[in-house]
């Protein structure tokens, strides 16, 4: 998912160099939101971690 970001952010880079500053724009906010995404992805699933525990075999 990070990937997305990185690729987003790239593109932002890129269209702003070139003067085209809404396709900037939009690619930072659309960066923004999958990265706020992975991390309460991220969260949940550290908290669901460590709710479960772990098992004794």
């Amino acid at each position: 998912m990070f990937g997305w970001v990185v690729t987003f952010l790239i593109v932002a880079l890129i269209a702003g160099i070139l003067g085209f500053g809404g396709i900037a724009g939009a690619s930072i906010e659309i960066a923004k939101i999958i990265f706020f995404i992975a991390v309460v992805l991220f969260l949940i699933s550290a908290v669901v971690g460590l709710a479960r525990g772990r098992t004794q075999v």
